[in-house]
């Protein structure tokens, strides 16, 4: 079973040979062993019968063999049935035995797996008293004693959550979909910087800008600040707030951190039809609502994003000309010179502004 032979009337009653012992059945938690395994390889460790009830009564000799094991056992039972006095470490094998035992029936019948969902809402909804948010937290295997950080995820193909979750493999991650956002409960040790520029990269090397036409847009996240267990509320309400800034056009970020926003997380407060019919906005809008016009917007928020014509160029893989060419039609049309500090920040400010109204109206939250 273990490829290294063990047997009790080898060992001592000291540390090192009850050390042995556990590690004994740690080896055979580790291959999952079934509960007939696990039995049987007791059996032999000992060297005499060993009898359990797991489901079903099961025995077996020291050579492996099926006995009936000719004592009554309730569920949970351990017996160890040597004949004569028992050995020093017979309470060891019964204790590591039961536990393992325990260990292969959580694998069969994990009981968390089947509510992951619920229990996810349940950690996150305000609705929900500190108690059974502690509770649901636990199945699910979270640490109380560790904050909890709450992503709130759009995307056009549930496939796409991939990219998201490969980013936060190896931590503690639990998703349910509320609506038509996918909420993800998420322990790990990444500040927000570290974490939204992971994802952020992630989601542009799956979906690079810009993207070609008919593509899918890939997710957006809003990433809301770690949190104690009792708090996760906070958390997914602040994810929802950053998911508003995710981008909806070629060049803005696709994963938000909430804590990065500072004070531009207060315009997610503002009303998505009033952004919409603001004269700058408006404008813009005419503007890219043809195949010419949607290149030089686009062309100009990638500048607003880059910061300079020679590294907006090489993103968008054309000539500085070509970027200077379409900057100055969007700068004729809208009024704006971008050498001039103020109108570089308006026009900043109006592309960001437009992006959380038409990030908003996709997700359906106008409010």
């Amino acid at each position: 079973m273990t490829g290294q032979p063990l047997r009790l009337d080898e060992l001592g009653a000291d540390p090192a040979s009850v050390l042995k012992v556990v590690a004994y059945f740690d080896d055979l938690d580790d291959r999952r062993c079934g509960a007939a395994d696990l039995v049987r390889a007791a059996a032999r460790l000992a060297g005499c019968p060993v009898a359990a009830r797991a489901d079903d009564p099961l025995c077996f000799d020291a050579a492996g063999a099926a006995l009936n094991p000719g004592v009554d056992l309730d569920e949970g039972d351990v017996r160890v049935l040597r004949d004569g006095p028992a050995a020093p470490l017979d309470a060891v094998v019964r204790d590591r035995l039961r536990r393992s035992l325990r260990l292969c029936r959580a694998r069969r019948f994990p009981a968390p797996a089947l509510g992951d969902p619920a229990l996810v809402e349940v950690v996150i909804s305000s609705r929900q008293d500190p108690a059974a948010r502690a509770r649901a937290a636990r199945l699910l295997g979270f640490d109380e004693s560790l904050p909890v950080r709450v992503l709130a995820v759009s995307t056009d193909a549930p496939a796409t959550l991939s990219v998201v979750l490969d980013v936060l493999g190896g931590d503690r991650v639990r998703t349910t979909t509320i609506g038509t956002t996918i909420a993800v409960a998420y322990q790990g040790s990444r500040d927000a910087r570290t974490l939204s520029d992971a994802l952020e990269d992630a989601i542009s090397a799956a979906f690079p800008t810009p993207l070609p036409a008919g593509a899918g847009r890939g997710p957006w996240i809003g990433i809301g600040s770690p949190t104690d267990i009792f708090s996760t509320p906070t958390s997914w309400h602040q994810a929802r707030r950053a998911l508003r800034f995710a981008s909806s056009t070629g060049y803005g970020r696709r994963a938000i951190a909430f804590e990065r926003l500072s004070v531009l997380e207060l315009l997610a407060d503002l009303p998505v039809d009033a952004v919409l019919s603001n004269p700058d906005v408006a404008r813009i809008d005419e503007l890219a609502a043809t195949p010419a016009g949607a290149v030089e917007v686009a062309t100009a928020e990638a500048f607003c994003k880059y910061g300079s014509l020679r590294r907006t160029a090489e993103e968008l893989y054309v000539h500085h000309s070509t970027v200077a060419s379409r900057l100055a039609h969007v700068a004729e049309r809208m009024g704006w010179d971008f050498d001039d500090p103020m109108d570089r920040f308006i026009a900043t400010l109006v592309f960001l502004v437009r992006r959380i109204a038409l990030s908003s109206a996709e997700l359906g939250d106008t409010g």
